[in-house]
């Protein structure tokens, strides 16, 4: 009876083992389980009406100063883009047009980068004849000087009128991001009523700007400006984009 009984223990311990270490791998579910990845992008852009001031030697000089009691950093004033820039564009997908626009843009300021993206991302600036006045307007940056979803960037956007020459000027802001927060859109039309007033103050107005903005000729020749060398982009400019001199056609 000794016998059997420590027989069947030590039976019963192999048996244990054998079954612990003979354990099969866990069942596949027959479901799917996903995982959810997502992010939220909102951009937004609200923009003046066109004001005619007339033209001048120092009209351009004259875009940093509608920013007053406005900006929050230091003015800085983008120039038109030069024709042998190509079609850049701030889409990264599109890598050759992504890298004409950090070529053109990668030394301005991190608040004006942003702020190029996103007006341009919103078609609200066309930077082959706009010249662009941009500042940090509200909100915070992040400690890389990058502006923070909520931050209002922009400023005053100005172009030479192709027919009579005058220089016409709007107020542009933007933001966005990852995020929102709900009275950034009331900040913003109370900061385009305040630009929009210092363009009125800034020099002689000869009254609303009507008609669509000029868009670039895509394809076709350069008319390089005898004055600055600008080259702008299509043959049908009366006024040099940048320097708002008249074009010369040989």
């Amino acid at each position: 009876m000794e016998f059997l009984r420590r027989r069947s223990t030590g039976g019963s311990t192999a048996a244990n083992g054998k079954g612990e270490g003979a354990a099969g791998p866990a069942p596949v579910p027959e479901e799917v389980v996903a995982e959810d990845h997502q992010i939220r992008l909102s951009y937004t852009a609200k923009t003046s009406e066109g004001v005619r001031l007339a033209a001048g030697p120092e009209a351009m000089a004259e875009l940093p100063g509608m920013l007053r009691d406005v900006a929050r950093t230091e003015v800085e004033v983008v120039h038109p883009r030069a024709l042998d820039t190509g079609g850049a564009s701030p889409a990264i997908i599109r890598s050759q047009e992504a890298r004409a626009w950090l070529a053109a843009h990668g030394a301005a300021s991190p608040i004006t980068r942003h702020a190029l993206y996103v007006l341009e991302t919103l078609d609200t600036i066309d930077p082959a004849y706009e010249t662009f006045a941009c500042a940090l307007l509200d909100g915070d940056v992040d400690p890389s000087g990058y502006p923070d979803f909520s931050a209002i960037v922009g400023g005053v956007a100005a172009h030479w009128d192709e027919s009579t020459g005058d220089l016409i000027v709007r107020a542009v802001v933007g933001w966005g991001g990852n995020g929102t927060r709900g009275d950034t859109d009331r900040t913003a039309r109370r900061i385009v009523a305040t630009l929009f007033r210092n363009i009125l103050e800034s020099g002689d107005v000869l009254g609303r700007a009507e008609g669509m903005r000029p868009s670039s000729s895509a394809g076709s020749a350069a008319l390089v400006c005898q004055h600055c060398g600008f080259a702008s982009a299509g043959q049908r400019a009366l006024y040099c984009p940048k320097c708002g001199m008249r074009m010369v056609r040989s």
